[in-house]
């Protein structure tokens, strides 16, 4: 009897883990099928062309329709590999294989684990391929750290510089933004002529006028049954990925087999998740795992520490500046999170877009956020933008003093201010 109810057990995972692949693959732009999978686990070379163009698929930024632009293979190759080393895709072997894509579907497979592994990888794909019916704005209110990053030390030119062509540039640098914002003020203007035309049509009391595109939608008819297979597609997808999160666990145990059947790699880590079984000692098993994933951190951590300040420490006063500058930046990233904490309390900040929805003065205040709300929220991104911008001015006139000191021949006369 007991031999009886494994064998069954053991049906019933196998036929588990196509149901579980061929759900990933309806969740994911352009995924292929189990037998794709299949064969990546023994590394045959038909199986790379599709994993090629998943990662590029899953990899590459979106455009405006919700396509990703179409590219060569060899490009292709080039940027998932370009992609995975810039996250920090820890085995070399990806980065070796040739840029043909006709070999490595089993590093490749390896690769798209480790980014489900790591992230929220499902759900940003479906909140970019989702269907917009509101008009939206994104909003993020936890604090703006917007800095350039820790300043690089300087470098001399090949050649002498035109200053004309800075001018140039600067130039057309400031009617670009100009242009933009006055582009923003006058869709502004006509989403606030569609909302204020459209008053008392919607079936939702809560929103009370249309959208854009729902306005659109009574326009043309032809557009409402594309805007129903598009709905139609995104709940297949929906339903794909609520019956991937029931099958995963069979997903990741069959990737402990692919992981095994892989020659080792030195200090290879292991990215796949550890999923235990329900018990007592659950706990004490995650913990256990995150201590030595930390131990191997700093294991690994040290060392690289300590060979850069041995490089950098002889290279002069300027890294010292660079050193100085990158305290200050955390000083301001620190004083805005006190600032974002004061204000906000300990309660949790909403993120992603906002629907607009315009409504009366006296109205009661619903669940979403007042136009007050994110006025406060852009003014305290403009001080720490400002505060940034006087850092990078103060550079900048420390730079023009050590030139100036370096020809002490010349006079700098600076522009008039403005």
């Amino acid at each position: 009897m007991g031999r009886r109810r494994r064998r069954v057990d053991r049906g019933a995972a196998v036929g588990a883990l196509p149901e579980a692949i061929a759900a990933l693959s309806r969740t994911l732009p352009a995924g292929p099928s189990p037998e794709i999978f299949r064969r990546a686990k023994f590394d045959r070379p038909e199986a790379a062309p599709a994993l090629w163009q998943l990662l590029f698929r899953v990899l590459s930024p979106l455009s405006a329709n919700g396509a990703s632009a179409p590219a060569a293979q060899e490009a292709q190759v080039r940027v998932v590999k370009s992609e995975l080393h810039s996250q920090g895709y820890p085995r070399r072997a990806l980065a070796q294989l040739p840029e043909d894509g006709s070999r490595g579907s089993r590093e490749l497979l390896l690769a798209l684990a480790w980014l489900l592994a790591r992230g929220p990888l499902l759900e940003r794909l479906l909140a970019q391929t989702r269907v917009r019916l509101g008009d939206e704005i994104p909003l993020c209110e936890c604090e703006a750290l917007a800095r350039p990053g820790p300043p690089v030390p300087r470098v001399e030119a090949d050649g002498p510089v035109d200053i004309r062509q800075l001018q140039w540039l600067m130039g057309k640098l400031r009617f670009q933004w100009r242009k933009l914002i006055t582009s923003q003020q006058e869709q502004c203007a006509l989403l606030g002529k569609i909302h204020s035309y459209t008053r008392g049509c919607h079936s939702d009391r809560s929103l009370d006028h249309l959208s854009v595109a729902e306005t659109e939608l009574l326009r043309d008819a032809e557009g409402g049954q594309q805007m129903l297979r598009r709905l139609e597609s995104e709940n297949v997808r929906l339903e794909a990925a609520l019956h991937w999160r029931r099958q995963e666990l069979v997903f990741w145990r069959w990737m402990d087999t692919v992981l095994g059947t892989c020659p080792p790699e030195a200090s290879q880590p292991t990215f796949v998740p550890r999923i235990p079984e329900r018990g007592a000692g659950e706990w004490e098993l995650v913990a256990r795992e995150l201590q030595a994933l930390r131990e191997e951190l700093r294991g690994a951590a040290e060392p690289r520490r300590a060979a850069w300040e041995a490089r950098v420490g002889g290279w002069g006063p300027e890294w010292s500046a660079v050193q100085r500058a990158s305290r200050e930046a955390v000083g301001l990233e620190l004083a805005a999170l006190q600032r974002a904490w004061e204000r906000g309390g300990a309660a949790a900040q909403p993120h992603g877009p906002c629907r607009l929805v315009k409504s009366d003065a006296g109205a009661s205040g619903g669940p979403g956020l007042r136009a007050a709300q994110v006025i406060e929220v852009l003014r305290s991104r403009e001080a720490c933008l400002e505060a940034v911008l006087c850092q990078l001015q103060r550079q900048c006139r420390q730079e023009l003093a050590r030139l100036a000191g370096a020809l002490p021949g010349l006079i700098w006369i600076l522009p008039p201010g403005r």
